[in-house]
């Protein structure tokens, strides 16, 4: 029997392949971060090959971060049992390809955006920023530009977005100043801003704003290892977050803009800085707006120098775009299904992505390949796609399955995570900044011309409001005259006036009309 890992070769053992599975596939850890692929139908063994990989991360010191889907990945913070339910299995396997089945625990973080299942996972809105933003909310181009002249006055203005009040209250100002605002900035239409005010009114409501907030999320907080020198594996619990598509998407390409964002560049290291796994990733894709995927596109094709493996999970490799797709130089292809044309045409698309192998045809093996088994094509010496092998996977050392909820709780007690995420922070921020700034306008329109006692003398009002409409100030001819006394007309006057009119349109002349009015006047005035 053989270790499974060779920290010292620098390789991950994935399984056996070749004649009777006796052929070690291994993967380069020098290789690791030009990403990977590892796709297959349901039931086929994506999530064991999952767990695996992961397991194979960490104990090369390795941090994993990774979603957890389907609620079944929490097993790895226990050791497998010989008592399971697939342990004879397991130990075949084992055998087969030639290696040990020592079962143990891995270090495990849960991380949870509603803050239930793991830890509070949060981010502020000046981190994620306008574009990704708007494609959580669906927004037309329109309201992304809306959304775009609300940062660019927040950051001018010093106003800092931390949390959904703050974005609200700014798209506030932003639509009570909007006349001005598209003077500089282009049109800003009062339409758009109710717009975005609904989709975060809807964001709102379905969770997400318990995402943005403080205190956000560090990521050298994922990429750390526990005192034996495993990577630390963190897991997001992602059952309830996968009812939320747009949201799931969105966060987790804001992780990758983040770690591309922050962390050094370093080239080509012994091993990765850190591992993703991103499962059912079709959802990053799914109605995403061309710019979104250029973004992805970008973050894949660059984010290798930074030492960062990123791994696509999904059901067929056509669910991501060709030019993600051709970033992916380590490929672990469970079966598929070709029970339509459309299915047997993506299948011969799949097998074009390989290597050959003269013993076998890869569109037939990637039809017939059974659970657990899987064809791959993992990167050589220098970078070199190797021929592709139809492999079995390595069972995996620790616990296939979930756990109870008590001791995901203990575990999440235990970590020091608990004491620095739980509690959230509420600094003043956009919301507040406004709201005392109305305040203060509020108070001084109060105490403007004819406010009484405490109010602002009126001349230094004048003054004031002179110099914002940009004129030279004269006190001597800007205060008002002394208002000329108005003459009154007496009781009797009106009366008689209006009866008078009266009586006239019923004569029907101007004559008549004067004369009515002349003999009642005199009568009401007593002469």
């Amino acid at each position: 029997m053989t270790e499974i890992v060779d920290l010292d070769a620098g390789t991950v053992f994935v399984g056996g392949g070749g004649a009777d599975y006796a052929a070690p596939q291994l993967l380069l850890l020098k290789y690791a971060n030009r990403h990977g692929l590892i796709a297959g139908a349901t039931g086929t063994g994506k999530t064991v090959t999952l767990q695996t990989l992961a397991e194979s991360f960490s104990r090369a010191g390795v941090p994993v971060f990774m979603a957890d889907v389907k609620g079944d990945l929490a097993g790895i913070a226990k050791p497998g049992l010989a008592e399971g339910k697939l342990h004879e299995s397991f130990l075949s396997r084992a055998e087969q390809i030639g290696v040990a089945l020592d079962y143990q625990a891995f270090p495990v973080t849960f991380w949870d955006i509603w803050g239930q299942r793991g830890h509070p996972v949060r981010t502020t809105p000046a981190e994620m920023g306008p574009l990704l933003l708007s494609r959580l909310m669906g927004l037309s181009d329109a309201q992304e530009g809306v959304m775009n002249i609300a940062f660019r006055v927040a950051d001018e203005e010093g106003l800092a977005l931390l949390d959904l009040k703050d974005l609200q209250a700014m798209l506030v100002w932003v639509g009570q100043n909007a006349k001005d605002l598209s003077l500089k900035y282009g049109n800003v239409s009062t339409a758009s801003v109710g717009a975005i005010q609904r989709a975060l009114m809807v964001l709102e409501n379905e969770g997400g704003g318990l995402l943005f907030g403080e205190p956000a999320l560090e990521l050298a907080d994922m990429m750390r290892l526990d005192a034996s020198g495993k990577g630390m594996i963190n897991i997001l619990s992602a059952e309830k977050l996968m009812n939320a598509p747009r949201l799931y998407a969105t966060f987790l390409l804001w992780l990758m803009a983040e770690l591309f964002e922050q962390l050094p560049e370093v080239g080509d290291p012994d091993k990765p800085k850190i591992a993703f796994f991103f499962d059912e990733a079709h959802l990053l894709f799914d109605d995403a707006p061309p710019a979104l995927v250029d973004k992805i596109e970008q973050v894949a094709r660059l984010i290798r120098s930074k030492g960062v493996s990123l791994w696509f999970i999904s059901q067929n490799p056509a669910d991501l775009p060709e030019s993600v797709l051709g970033q992916l130089g380590n490929r672990v292809q469970h079966a598929l299904r070709a029970f339509t044309a459309k299915d047997q045409k993506a299948l011969r698309l799949a097998a074009q992505n390989y290597r050959a192998n003269p013993d076998f045809d890869t569109a037939e093996a990637i039809q017939a390949v059974g659970t657990g088994e899987a064809v791959t094509s993992l990167l050589e010496a220098k970078g070199v796609p190797g021929i592709v092998q139809r492999t079995l996977i390595r069972p995996p050392l620790s616990q296939l399955g979930p756990i109870p909820d008590t001791e995901r709780a203990a575990i999440n007690a235990a970590s020091p995570m608990a004491l620095k995420y739980g509690t959230p922070l509420d600094r003043e921020s956009a919301a507040e900044i406004l709201a005392k700034r109305a305040e203060a306008a509020a108070a001084s329109a109060s105490t403007g011309p004819g406010a009484g006692a405490g109010g602002l003398d009126d001349d230094l009002w004048k003054m004031d409001r002179e110099h914002a409409r940009g004129r030279r100030y004269d006190p001597a001819a800007r205060l008002p005259a002394e208002p000329k006394p108005r003459a009154r007309r007496s009781n009797s006057d009106s009366i008689a006036t209006t009866f008078g009119k009266s009586l006239a349109r019923q004569l029907g002349t101007k004559t008549g009309q004067a004369l009515v009015r002349g003999v009642l006047g005199s009568l009401f005035r007593g002469k």
